[in-house]
């Protein structure tokens, strides 16, 4: 049996989706790449306004063996599907130990009104965010507790970030993301569609506990997340209908931000989904 042909890595398409490591060529080019075979299949069967999210796969023949079925879904998606070596796989991906399948996919950020007028009930706002390991984390966790939206503020880090897109495993795909809107744009266009604005801050002088044991968290509410580092500035706090801590009971100094947020957002849904507001 004659061995597959596999791309050569000299290919102009192999050197395309290698500078789509970088920010600047993936803003111009407006393509991104998802690796690993949870966050291609996701992407295999995405599609934006019916056109396709998954643009290009790339695939040592061992993967092509073993995943046949998200080979099968991207050629359906009209996917270029190119068999690739190892070393090809090791030059485009940019993880230390890469999964064999690396996809070149289309941006699909939403426009912040077509959120807004989604009518959203659970949103995460990152506000200022610039760990790319934490944005991920956070639109999973969103995807997870059952978010509307994720918004992602001006000064936050770039949604397709490949360290994002991996710690998203997948969420990427699932919900609506608005990129580079202005916190207080973000603010005013959720609160003007009902929904509650809740920050989430250590020094909060709301406590969760209490605001769940109170009722007041059914109704449609935004949380907004802030910086590792720092947290929330004052006059992003002010923007908040409430600033609301996370009660430590142990001795703990504090929660990351990603463990924080799936705590507020399960908070919310879980709220939301037995009786709503008083």
């Amino acid at each position: 049996m004659a061995a597959p042909e596999l791309i050569s890595p000299r290919s102009p398409r192999v050197a395309a989706a290698r500078r789509l490591a970088k920010r600047n060529f993936r803003g111009k080019d407006r393509l991104f790449l998802a690796e690993g075979p949870q966050a291609v299949r996701e992407a295999a069967t995405h599609a934006t306004a019916g056109v396709p999210t998954l643009t290009e796969l790339f695939s040592t023949v061992e993967a092509a063996e073993r995943y046949a079925d998200i080979l099968g879904a991207a050629e359906a998606a009209g996917a270029r599907v190119h068999l690739a070596d190892e070393a090809v796989i090791a030059d485009i991906s940019t993880t230390v130990t890469p999964q064999g399948l690396v996809g070149v996919c289309r941006f699909l950020d939403t426009p912040f009104d077509a959120v807004i007028r989604s009518r959203p009930t659970l949103v995460a706002v990152l506000a200022n965010v610039r760990d790319p390991g934490n944005a991920g984390t956070v639109l999973r966790c969103a995807d997870a507790a059952g978010a509307d939206a994720v918004v992602l503020t001006d000064a936050s880090v770039d949604l397709y970030n490949p360290k994002a897109v991996r710690a998203s495993v997948g969420s990427h795909f699932h919900l609506p993301v608005a990129v580079g809107v202005p916190v207080e744009r973000a603010v005013q266009g959720l609160r003007e569609a009902g929904v509650r604005i809740l920050a989430a801050d250590g020094a909060g002088e709301h406590d969760l506990d209490a605001e769940l044991d109170a009722g007041t968290m059914g109704s449609p509410t935004a949380w907004i997340f802030g910086n590792e580092a720092w947290g929330l500035p004052a006059e992003t706090r002010a923007l908040a209908d409430a600033v609301v801590r996370v009660p430590i009971h142990g001795k703990a100094e504090s929660l990351n931000l990603a463990t924080a947020a799936a705590v507020c957002l399960y908070a919310s849904a879980r709220a939301q989904r037995t009786g709503g507001a008083r």
